[in-house]
């Protein structure tokens, strides 16, 4: 399990012998910012020239995907990131989605999920959200992805400089706990708000 896996303070680890799949699994977090803010603006683009949403219900639907955000981050890094390894294959899968970034907290290049996989997700969820949500879905997300974006930023920040001298501190205080105490609990990044709701915040001296 994540929770048993000792923090590197350094180093990386090769993934895949193929070295086209090894390249891909890494990323510059420039690339996938560059990738989701341009995608949202695209669709809010769209969202003013192709739909009748007025300013207010855009602006509306924008806050919902980015606290819908929040909440999918909370349940994908705590249920599908840290599911229990019972099988071979689940353990393969959980250590090459984040396992490895347990292991090598430390690498730049495995701070953001692969362009190629974040796109692909992002196009499956417009089609189907379309089909769910009508136009909406180009208000809603919008503030889905800016919410990722936010998420990318705020998780490479944590990571690579020392915590601020200000209330933001806290986010690096809980994703430390998260990395070198417990793995268990402090799931959200970008966010503590999920871990209230949901009983898995944990104090620094608990």
């Amino acid at each position: 399990m994540i929770a048993k896996i000792k923090p590197q303070s350094k180093g990386t680890k090769q993934l895949f012998e193929h070295p086209v799949l090894e390249r891909l699994s890494r990323t510059h977090i420039s690339i996938p910012l560059i990738v989701f803010f341009s995608y949202s603006l695209g669709l809010l683009i769209w969202n003013v020239t192709h739909t009748n949403l007025s300013l207010v219900t855009s602006t509306i639907l924008f806050g919902v995907g980015f606290i819908a955000f929040t909440w999918v981050e909370y349940i994908v890094h705590r249920h599908v990131f840290h599911m229990k390894t019972f099988t071979n294959v689940r353990e393969k899968f959980q250590y090459t989605m984040h396992g490895v970034h347990h292991e090598f907290p430390k690498d730049k290049d495995r701070l953001a999920m692969p362009p190629l996989i974040s796109i692909a997700i992002s196009t499956i969820l417009l089609l189907i959200l379309k089909a769910v949500l009508g136009d909406f879905v180009f208000a809603f997300l919008p503030g889905f992805l800016v919410g990722y974006a936010s998420y990318l930023v705020v998780h490479y920040l944590v990571h690579v400089y020392p915590p601020p001298k200000n209330i933001f501190k806290v986010l690096w205080i809980n994703h430390s706990i998260h990395h070198y105490k417990d793995g268990e609990f402090v799931f959200g990044v970008s966010s503590p708000l999920w871990d209230y709701v949901y009983g898995t915040i944990r104090g620094k001296n608990t």
